[in-house]
């Protein structure tokens, strides 16, 4: 492997790096295939260390990589369709549902939970652990937030811990008529737990979808569901909207 200097350019020097690389993974490396260490990488190219891993992370963020614990930096396969949204509302656990219960705990949830929810900050709520699996690899990991107000008639006995005790807080929950849902989706940061979940490092690039279910006039549900950035392109039903909210100090500047 020959040495490859990196020409001025106007652009960032990691960007354009990210470039070359990438025309590299297309040319010289299989997927699955594993890349040079990145003291061999920043010689190859001719740019200290930092760049290069600016650029990988660009490549990672962008599902050409992916770094993998005890093994190291792969060239990633093609990104999987994941469907988020469908045309037809539906509670979470319905029919054909994708999601695997894992766990459910009645706990008070996090501050921004709570005020989505409209509840007290310190009144418990049920929530519900779900992961998804496609093509045999995990791709999202799920907290499903639900009051008790939701499910008023929900039976201890019946939902002793567990998978059996999330499944009986969804049963309760369908017991409600559906109103509506609204998603929103952002790029955030894989945390400790979801990392573990996903098969990720901590810090991966993660795709958060936020899911309201409305009945009743309220909030009865929230979801919280991380994807996996490097291998997920999310896809909406045909009635789902892009709503851009624009940061008024930003438009003003």
């Amino acid at each position: 492997m020959g040495t490859t200097q990196l020409e001025s350019v106007p652009e960032p020097k990691y960007w354009h790096l990210r470039t070359v690389l990438s025309e590299a993974l297309d040319s010289e490396f299989t997927v699955g295939e594993i890349l040079p260490n990145e003291r061999d990488l920043a010689a190859r190219f001719g740019v200290a260390r930092a760049t290069l891993r600016q650029a990988l992370e660009q490549l990672e963020l962008e599902g050409r990589l992916q770094r993998r614990r005890g093994v190291g930096t792969t060239v990633a396969p093609p990104r999987v369709g994941v469907a988020v949204g469908t045309e037809q509302h539906a509670w979470p656990g319905a029919k054909d549902d994708v999601w695997q219960l894992t766990d459910c705990a009645l706990a008070v949830p996090p501050a921004s939970v709570a005020d989505a929810l409209e509840i007290g900050r310190d009144e418990p709520v049920h929530t519900v652990r779900r992961s998804r699996v496609t093509h045999g690899q995990p791709v999202a990991a799920e907290l499903l937030h639900i009051p008790q107000s939701s499910v008023p008639d929900l039976s201890g006995i019946d939902a002793p811990s567990g998978a059996a005790r999330a499944r009986a807080v969804l049963r309760e929950l369908h017991r409600l008529e559906l109103e509506g849902q609204d998603s929103a989706v952002e790029l955030g940061s894989a945390r400790a737990d979801d990392a573990k979940e996903l098969d990720r490092l901590p810090g991966a690039p993660v795709l958060v979808v936020t899911t309201r279910y409305i009945a009743e006039g309220r909030t009865a549900a929230l979801s919280v569901a991380t994807y996996r950035a490097d291998t997920c392109r999310l896809t909406f039903g045909d009635s789902g909207g892009v709503e851009i909210h624009e940061d008024p100090e930003r438009r003003a500047s």
